[in-house]
Order: C-alpha cells, then sequence, then structure tokens
C-alpha cells in the first residue's frame, strides 16, 4: 500500500509504556539499559510502568524507580487484567506527541526504537517492530508462534503483519483513534491494522529474556488467538456452518448407501456382506453430536462477548499512581 507521507519534527515528548506483571528480575537490568537508550533519543521521554497486578515485589521495585527518575509514572492496577489491558491503561495516561509500547524482559531491544523515530519523522503514524529472529526459544515455541501469526493474519485482518508483537511506536493522532475503541477483549495488534494510517516495520532480532520467565506461554498464547478469532472475525461461526454442510453431506452419502444396499437385497436379491448397521449409526450419531455442540460452543463464545460488553463496565481499575493524574471516568446511566 502506498501513503502519502508528510514529514514532522520529533516528537516533543515521548511516552513509553511498558506492562509488568512478576518483573521483579528484570526491573535492575531494565532500568539501567532504558537510562542508556534514552540518552541518545534526543527527546523528552516519559515512562509509564504499568503494574498488573504482580504477585511478587515489582510494585516495590516501581515505585522505587519513580523516587530515583522523575520521568518515571506508576500505574498499579487493582488486580491482574491481562497484558492488553495494562498497556490500554497505559495509552490512556500517556501525554506524549508519539507511544513506544515494549515489554519488560528486553526480548525487544529497546536501541530499535531510534529506527522507529526516524520512521516517524519520515512521516509514518505506526512503526512495527518485525522479528527476523528469536533468540533463546524453543522449537516448538519457534513454529507455535509462527503458525499463530499466520493464523491470525487469516482470521483478523489481512493488513496484519507477520511476526509482529505489541512492540511498536504510535503517533498521537493514531493513539487517539485507537483509544477510541473501547472493546473488552482486546488484541491491540489487530486493532492497529484496523484502524489504518501509514504503517510501517522495522526489522530486528529479538533477544532471549534477560531475567524470569515468559509470562505468554502456550494456554496464553492459544487463549490471545480464541480471543482474537471471535473480537475480529465471524469466521468461526462460518466454519460451524460449513461443517453442518459437511456432515449434512455425509449423512446424505451414507443414506443413499444403504438405500442401495436395501435395493440390492430385496430387488435383485443379492445376499448382504457383513452390513450389521450399528458402526454406520455410532459414527453418524458421534458426527452429528459433536458438530451441533461445536458449533454451539462457538455461537456461545460470540454471545458471551455480547453479554459482557453489555454490562458496559470499565476494562481496568486503578489501585494507586504515581506521578499520573487519573480522571474521574464518567458515571454510564442505564
Amino acid at each position: 500500500m502506498h501513503y502519502y507521507l508528510v514529514p514532522r519534527k520529533k516528537p516533543s515528548l515521548l511516552s513509553l509504556i511498558i506492562p509488568c506483571y512478576n518483573e521483579e528480575e528484570v526491573l535492575d537490568i531494565l532500568k539501567k539499559r532504558l537510562r542508556e537508550t534514552i540518552l541518545k533519543f534526543q527527546v523528552k521521554t516519559e515512562i509509564i510502568l504499568v503494574n498488573d497486578g504482580s504477585s511478587d515485589l515489582t510494585i516495590v521495585g516501581l515505585m522505587q524507580w519513580a523516587k530515583e527518575d522523575a520521568n518515571v509514572r506508576v500505574i498499579s492496577l487493582a488486580r491482574n487484567f491481562g497484558h492488553q489491558i495494562a498497556v490500554t491503561a497505559g495509552m490512556d495516561h500517556a501525554r506524549g506527541d508519539a507511544v513506544v509500547v515494549m515489554d519488560a524482559d528486553l526480548q525487544d531491544p529497546p536501541e530499535i526504537i531510534l529506527e522507529m523515530l526516524k520512521k516517524y519523522e519520515e512521516g509514518y503514524d505506526v512503526v512495527y517492530g518485525q522479528r527476523l529472529a528469536r533468540s533463546g526459544e524453543s522449537f516448538f515455541k519457534k513454529v507455535t508462534a509462527w503458525a499463530f501469526y499466520r493464523l491470525m493474519k487469516m482470521l483478523v485482518h489481512k493488513d496484519l503483519p507477520l511476526d509482529s508483537g505489541d512492540f511498536r511506536l504510535i503517533s498521537r493522532r493514531c493513539l487517539d483513534a485507537l483509544n477510541g475503541l473501547r472493546e473488552n477483549h482486546r488484541f491491540l495488534r489487530g486493532m492497529n491494522a484496523w484502524i489504518g494510517f501509514p504503517q510501517t516495520p522495522v526489522y530486528y532480532n529479538r533477544d532471549p529474556r534477560v531475567a524470569g520467565e515468559t509470562k505468554y506461554p502456550l494456554q496464553k498464547m492459544l487463549k490471545l488467538a480464541m480471543n482474537a478469532a471471535v473480537s475480529f472475525s465471524p469466521l468461526p461461526l462460518r466454519f460451524s456452518l460449513g461443517l453442518g454442510i459437511v456432515v449434512a453431506v455425509i449423512g446424505f452419502a451414507v443414506g443413499v448407501y444403504a438405500l442401495f444396499r436395501a435395493f440390492q437385497h430385496f430387488i435383485l436379491q443379492m445376499p448382504i456382506v457383513y452390513n450389521p448397521g450399528w458402526a454406520t449409526i455410532v459414527t453418524l450419531i458421534c458426527l452429528i453430536g459433536g458438530s451441533i455442540l461445536i458449533s454451539i460452543g462457538i455461537l456461545g463464545e460470540y454471545v458471551a462477548r455480547i453479554f459482557e460488553e453489555s454490562k458496559g463496565r470499565p476494562l481496568y481499575v486503578i489501585e494507586f499512581t504515581e506521578g499520573i493524574r487519573v480522571q474521574k471516568s464518567p458515571v454510564k446511566k442505564r
């Protein structure tokens, strides 16, 4: 896709949004790395650290960091709301002309932000990091990640970039549009693709975690994939329709076969060669019953999301903040 780009100056303020969940072990390394990197930006930078209901001493480290650095702001959520919601909380309170979302584990090198800023100056509104290699990860993790991104591109949006996580720079006008999307089940990568605006990648090799364990095991990856697929695409519903058609065709074929055998036996007086019938009946019952349950389950996922959206609850609840003034949200009238 071709864009009409208008060059712009560097942002007067850059906001770094970093969600943290049980990242006690990486905070000192992250702090040192960011201090060294931010000096190269030559841009005034605020760091928004979102504590996503950590059960370790992460919040203690974040508050200590905020006391040491006036440019550090802390948002502590009342419980664990999940990575996508924690990022949303940071974006809601970012003041910069551009924001960068990155994880605390330093698998996505902060030095890449320098290249993102150059693309921002060229006129791009979204600059996303696209991984060329993934160091320190198992073969199984690499294969499942490869399959995940290609499945999401098929289900969510045709412009969803492959091998690209939430590590990206977003301009203020794009962020304002993104903040206007308030659905509960959030897949920010898909939402970024949906809103449009000029977007471009920067390529890099992903590093291993500097400490601690991954916060996105296979179970969470599958949950994110299901959430993205159901929230962004009617394809699962169409799959259930297709499954019903396949089962109906199989049932029709078995019925034709049964009539044909009956014709052979009663009209042509041909003997039946081993046709007790029970296996066919059990197979059809399992096929029909299974397809019905799958279809009801898929439909239930959509209904559950409608139910949760209808409640009108806030996306997150803030326990306390440091260096951020939180405005009260208006109460929705019923």
